[in-house]
């Protein structure tokens, strides 16, 4: 067992829907994917927008603005956003004569923050802010606090992999679901492959991991780096039930181990080419996805070798998964696991759960990597750093 403790460092689309957030990087550089898409040095209004918002200057400084003349409060709310700006609660907005509302930040570390507009009590997107979260939730805005070079999760010149969008029908759902599929660069299907399902948490859609955790252009570049193995990365929409449904907990897990068996696997084994035992598959997610990989993925040790728990666990793993805690050949059957989760989320309810199955798996002797690490939370900028950091280099070696 590891226990890492490190500060925060620093394809293509087969659905032009889902391209689409990425292809729209903000104000000037909505021609490409620039990796400082809200510098704005030429100090442009956004296609359909009134002003310039939010505005990122090579300081780490950030302006929002918003034109709202009848409004009376306006301000910034978020957790990335505040936790980053060490603030406990919303900053206020100041008003000007003629209705424009102003906000000066930071610096801030630079890293991509999620934050609303609180308008008269009301959260929403940032009306002027092209980078728009896409999820299964009320809308929320991106801020992309440059560096003075492209970030680990930026696209960059080197080869790109690409990524499929799968329809396709859930016997078990009874209706038509989504998943989206990485290969990396040049895939040949006279190769076999290992493959990582990558889960998302309650609230998130199968286009999660590549809209805001980047997971392709992660992949892309430590894959260019020589820092990780050829792999796929199957990304399905663990979503099987309505999350504030009253039963969600009791019905989901045993939902998505049928969708995971009967659909899912089978499906990503006969589109691609794959190593199709459990040596050659690994599973992983965060938050409700988490929860997915241990009360399901270590339910499925028939299906997977490798796990990655990020920003989940639970206080009583060993009722949770009897099967595999009582195993007494457990150790030698699992190739990797990875438990993660955020520096800021460590004394949170999150990390008593963190730590009861960190300590569960140092009990029965199963090695594994206990990374505590960055400066975020409950969020995407600790996901991308645990997949960047710990998962993928770590995976099919």
């Amino acid at each position: 067992m590891h226990i890492l403790m490190k500060p925060l460092k620093h394809s293509l689309f087969t659905s032009a829907l889902l391209a689409f957030p990425l292809l729209s990087p903000a104000q000037q550089a909505n021609v490409n994917l620039d990796w400082a898409p809200q510098k704005n040095t030429r100090q442009l209004v956004p296609y359909g927008g009134n002003v310039i918002s939010p505005e990122v200057k090579d300081d780490h400084t950030i302006t929002f603005r918003v034109k709202a003349p009848a409004a009376q409060q306006v301000e910034l709310t978020g957790g990335p956003i505040l936790l980053a700006l060490k603030s406990k609660g919303n900053i206020a907005f100041i008003k000007d004569a003629e209705g424009l509302w102003t906000l000066t930040v930071g610096p801030v570390k630079p890293n991509i923050y999620v934050y609303r507009l609180l308008i008269d009590g009301v959260a929403v997107a940032d009306p002027n802010n092209t980078l728009t979260g896409v999820s299964n939730q009320p809308g929320y805005s991106n801020v992309v606090v440059h560096d003075s070079q492209p970030a680990y999760y930026d696209a960059k010149n080197v080869p790109h992999g690409s990524i499929t969008r799968h329809i396709y029908h859930s016997d078990v759902l009874n209706g038509e679901r989504e998943m989206l599929v990485y290969t990396p660069p040049g895939y040949d299907s006279k190769k076999k492959y290992p493959v990582l399902y990558l889960l998302g948490g309650s609230g998130e859609l199968a286009a999660g991991w590549t809209v805001d955790g980047r997971a392709n252009f992660i992949a892309d570049n430590l894959l260019a780096e020589g820092k990780m193995a050829p792999m796929i990365i199957a990304m399905p929409n663990n979503q099987v039930i309505h999350r504030n449904d009253p039963d969600h907990l009791q019905k989901t897990y045993k939902l998505f181990e049928e969708e995971l068996r009967k659909q899912i696997v089978p499906f990503v084994d006969a589109h691609y080419s794959t190593v199709k035992d459990r040596k050659g598959r690994a599973i992983s997610g965060l938050s409700m996805g988490g929860r997915h990989t241990e009360a399901v993925g270590f339910n499925a040790i028939d299906l997977f070798s490798s796990f990655g728990i990020m920003s989940a666990g639970d206080l009583e793993p060993e009722k949770l998964n009897p099967a595999f805690f009582n195993d007494p050949k457990i150790k030698d059957k699992v190739d990797y696991l990875l438990v993660g989760l955020g520096g800021n989320e460590a004394q949170e309810a999150i990390g008593k759960r963190s730590a009861a199955i960190h300590a569960a798996l140092e009990k029965i002797g199963v090695k594994h990597d206990y990374f505590i690490g960055g400066e975020g939370a409950h969020d995407w900028g600790t996901w991308r750093l645990l997949l960047h950091d710990s998962l993928l280099p770590k995976l099919f070696k």
